[in-house]
């Protein structure tokens, strides 16, 4: 049975991560890439399933684990009767390859240390040829099969029922290094890493991209470990970010809400791309409007909510019957069927993060502002289609308020890149358009008789998307209205204090009932508390989420309140966006004397 999703921490290389668990098995990795199949699955099936555990023999070993400071260089000091170690567990950057190194030394006394090595290509569907090799420098095995090749070097290995593992006792002052890497099968096994210099360069850059972020005044330690998280997230060669770094954790434990989160949403780049200008790091941002044009490019009919992580299209959703699921939890997805969804608010979400662009002095180029132009060009056409709305709604589509008022902000949008910024295009259409969006929205998209803003056109129900209204400048955070629909979301949606997207047993979803809150929209709460005066509820509920967090700062998808415990994939990029967002709106309400531990 795999740990708690809270137990593990990650380690990346801005290309894939893999999770590492408290008892110091690595049980998740896909090589080389975010998307690859797995090589180690454990975390969604059983040790069988692939996994590299590297820790005491003695059961009774307890651990704790940091990160080094601003870094994704995990430390876990392990203590037992007879001595104590530090395990080093990172993936080294800059190197373009893709390798786990995990150094063990001696703290004080002696400690026998355990290794059971597992390797499984394709999410465990391929057990691979392995063979010891000789190789200057000390022990080496190879495992392949079909195109994928690892080559793992450390301490001599011995087979065992589909397994390799050994044991090997470290004393004070002495260290032992183990490292994997993949390659191509039909190439050379790469040559050995250089493990301390690796370390040493690794831990440097990590902290160089930390240092060059502009502080935050309220929640520091959060927002560093956030910003340090989208970072980890975001491919170094395409600039895409995955929204996770895995797939089918659920949503609901047992259940079939088991997503693969491992693709570039348009929306998480959007937010991504506002997160990252407002905290100073303006290349990443330039980087990030490159990726978004360049995914947007072409007939804007074409146009998808998300894509791989190089841009590709066909993300199409298949069951992998090889692993069976997170405790249970099947089915097991790769890729995702939602690629082929119409939802309107995608476009409003561009637009926005390009305005931001705008706003902070980054130009148009020949290209950008025509393709602009373009995607305006399609919505004005389009913007009357029914949807599947942000959520994804795998039931019939309907017209969703927050999706006519993110199509609303697109072409308020386009008007201030004309009026403000001296842009050309027909701003007297767009004024009209937008307006009439508006008018559709209040006739349509709001209750008077309960004063809120609901779901979908006509529908009665509230969704926690209506948060993002006031943020997006429809409408002010202390309007009536606002203020209203606030009053109806934490009456319908409020479970245990935190919120639930919508309600799923009303069927409007397609799906069996049942989900915990999601992180990401009680952080908005916290957002829409702070810029509608409500400060100290902000604090609170703000305390409440980030102390959700694991012990490396890291959130999931979801909390489950009766067992305490995170749910849905790991790390999201959205609950750490919008954490982002909350701690600012904070700061922005004036409060300075907050004060939450670092993390490191």
């Amino acid at each position: 049975m795999p740990l708690r999703i809270e137990d593990y921490a990650i380690i990346g290389d801005t290309h894939t991560a893999a999770l590492v668990g408290r008892d110091g098995s690595i049980d998740w990795l896909c090589l080389p890439r975010f998307d690859s199949p797995s090589t180690f699955g454990a975390l969604l099936g059983t040790e069988d399933n692939g996994r590299w555990l590297v820790a005491p023999s003695d059961p009774g070993a307890t651990s704790s684990r940091a990160y080094v400071a601003d870094t994704f260089v995990l430390v876990t000091r392990w203590v037992t009767p007879t001595g104590e170690v530090e395990v080093t567990d990172l993936m080294p950057h800059g190197d373009r390859r893709a390798d786990v190194i995990r150094r063990v030394r001696g703290i004080s006394g002696s400690v026998v240390m355990h290794v059971d090595l597992r390797i499984r290509f394709g999410y465990s569907d391929a057990l691979p040829w392995i063979r010891q090799i000789p190789e200057k420098g000390g022990p080496t095995l190879v495992a392949i099969a079909g195109p994928d090749a690892v080559v793992v070097r450390g301490p001599a290995l011995t087979a065992s029922e589909h397994s390799h593992t050994t044991e090997f006792t470290v004393e004070a002052g002495k260290t032992v290094n183990m490292t994997l890497t993949w390659y191509p099968a039909h190439r050379a096994a790469p040559a050995r890493l250089p493990v301390a210099a690796r370390i040493r360069t690794t831990t440097k850059w990590w902290q160089g991209w930390a240092s060059a972020s502009q502080p935050s005044a309220v929640y520091a330690g959060p927002v560093r470990r956030s910003l340090l998280v989208l970072r980890a997230l975001t491919h170094e060669d395409t600039g895409g970010i995955v929204a996770a770094a895995t797939t089918s954790l659920p949503e609901q434990f047992g259940g079939e809400r088991n997503w693969d989160y491992r693709y570039v949403w348009l929306r998480d780049a959007s937010l991504t791309l506002h997160v990252l200008l407002d905290h100073g790091f303006i290349e990443e941002a330039d980087a990030w409007r490159n990726w978004l044009l360049r995914a947007i490019a072409g007939d804007p009919a074409d146009v998808q909510i998300m894509y791989g992580l190089s841009g590709e299209r066909r993300l199409e959703e298949w069951t992998v019957g090889s692993l069976p699921g997170y405790d249970g939890a099947g089915p097991v997805r790769a890729g995702n069927g939602a690629y082929t969804q119409f939802q309107g608010d995608v476009f409003g979400e561009v637009m926005i993060a390009l305005q931001a662009a705008r706003v902070t002095g980054k130009h148009e180029s020949d290209f950008s502002w025509p393709l602009q132009r373009s995607l305006m060009s399609f919505v004005e056409e389009n913007w009357k289609r029914a949807d599947n709305g942000i959520w994804e709604i795998r039931g019939p589509k309907k017209q969703f308020t927050h999706s006519k008022v993110m199509l609303w902000a697109a072409f308020d949008c386009a008007v201030r890149a004309v009026r403000d910024f001296g842009l050309d295009g027909p701003v007297a259409r767009w004024e009209s358009i937008r307006d009439e969006i508006g008018g559709e929205i209040e006739a349509k998209g709001f209750d008077r008789n309960r004063n809120t803003y609901t779901q979908y056109f006509g529908g009665s129900g509230v969704d926690a998307s209506l948060l993002q209204l006031a943020q997006v400048g429809y409408i002010a955070a202390d309007d009536p209205r606002m203020l209203g629909t606030v009053a109806a979301i934490e009456r319908e949606l409020l479970e245990g204090g935190l919120l639930l997207r919508y309600r799923t047993e009303t069927g409007v979803d397609g799906l069996p009932a049942g989900e915990n809150p999601f992180l990401a929209c009680s952080f908005w709460l916290v957002e829409q508390y702070a810029r509608s005066g409500r400060l100290s509820d902000a604090t609170v509920l703000m305390d409440r989420l980030v102390g959700f967090a694991n012990d490396v700062g890291l959130l999931s998808e979801e909390y489950d309140i009766e067992h305490g415990r995170q749910a849905g994939n790991t790390p999201q990029a959205l609950t750490h966006l919008a954490l982002v967002r909350a701690a600012d709106a904070i700061a922005a309400a004036g409060a300075t004397d907050l004060t939450v531990p670092a993390i490191s």
